[in-house]
C-alpha cells in the first residue's frame, strides 16, 4: 500500500508541475511520519523516499535511532520546546519551525559540537491565526537576518500551515503570498532554497504556488493518526 501511495503522490506531482510548467524534479516530498511505526517507514524507504518529518522530539529521535540510516534526512517540523531544543540541534538535520530569535540562538548553541549545520526553515503564521506559530511576514526579515549570522544554522527558506480554505481559488491566493515572500528572501540570501508548503490535501495549489517542498502524512501511510 505504501509503495503505490508513494508512486500515486509522484503521480500528482507530475500533473501538477505539468499545469504550471515547473520541472517535477523540483518538488521534493517529506514523508510525515509523525505517529507511524518503523515497519512503516521501512516500507517508504524500500519505495525510495528519503525525507521523513516528525513532529514530537521523543517519538522521532527514538525512530532515528532505531533506523540508524546515514541516508535518510530528518526534519522536525513540530513545535520547538524549549527543554527539547538539545535533542532537535543534536539528532535532526532540519529544524522548520523556527519562530523567534530565542529559538534560533538555542538550536545554534547546541549545534556547536557538529560539523554541519542545522538547516532552518522559518515558520509563517500566513494569516495571523492565533492558535498557530510562526512569525508574521513583517517579522520575517528580522529574523531571517539574524540567522543568516549564526554560524551553525543555515537559513534555507520557509514553512507555513495554512488553514484550508473553502474553494481553491482562495487556497491559491494564500499560497501565492507565501511564493512572493520566498522569492524576496532569495533575493537576499543564497542559501535560501525550500519553501515547504502543502500536504496531502491540498498539495496542487501549493505547488501550482511555487512549492518546492510538500508535507505528506496520510496520503502515504493512511489516516492513521494526523498529518
Amino acid at each position: 500500500m505504501i509503495k503505490n501511495n508513494i508512486k500515486n503522490i509522484r503521480q500528482r506531482i507530475l500533473l501538477a508541475t505539468e499545469r504550471c510548467q515547473r520541472d517535477p524534479t523540483e518538488v521534493s516530498v517529506l514523508a510525515v511520519s509523525k505517529t507511524k511505526t518503523t515497519t512503516d517507514i521501512k516500507q517508504a524507504i524500500a519505495a525510495g523516499q528519503d525525507f521523513f518529518g516528525e513532529n514530537y522530539i521523543q517519538e522521532g529521535v527514538k525512530k532515528i535511532q532505531f533506523l540508524d540510516n546515514p541516508s535518510l534526512t530528518w526534519h522536525f517540523i513540530g513545535s520547538v520546546q524549549s527543554n527539547k531544543i538539545r535533542l532537535v540541534a543534536k539528532y535532526f538535520d532540519w529544524c522548520q519551525s523556527v519562530n523567534s530569535v530565542n529559538c534560533a540562538n538555542r538550536l545554534n548553541y547546541q549545534r556547536i559540537s557538529f560539523q554541519k549545520p542545522l538547516n532552518i526553515l522559518i515558520q509563517i503564521n500566513i494569516n495571523n491565526e492565533p492558535t498557530k506559530s510562526g512569525v508574521s511576514l513583517k517579522e520575517l526579515l528580522v529574523l531571517a537576518e539574524h540567522i543568516s549570522q549564526l554560524p551553525y544554522l543555515k537559513l534555507r527558506g520557509l514553512m507555513a500551515i495554512p488553514a484550508l480554505k473553502e474553494t481553491y481559488c482562495r487556497q491559491l491566493k494564500i499560497y501565492q503570498k507565501m511564493s512572493e515572500a520566498f522569492q524576496e528572501l532569495q533575493n537576499v540570501y543564497t542559501s535560501v532554497d525550500t519553501l515547504s508548503l502543502g500536504t496531502s490535501h491540498d498539495m496542487e495549489a501549493a505547488i501550482i504556488a511555487g512549492s518546492t517542498m510538500v508535507r505528506i502524512g496520510s496520503a502515504i501511510f493512511g489516516s492513521r493518526g494526523q498529518e
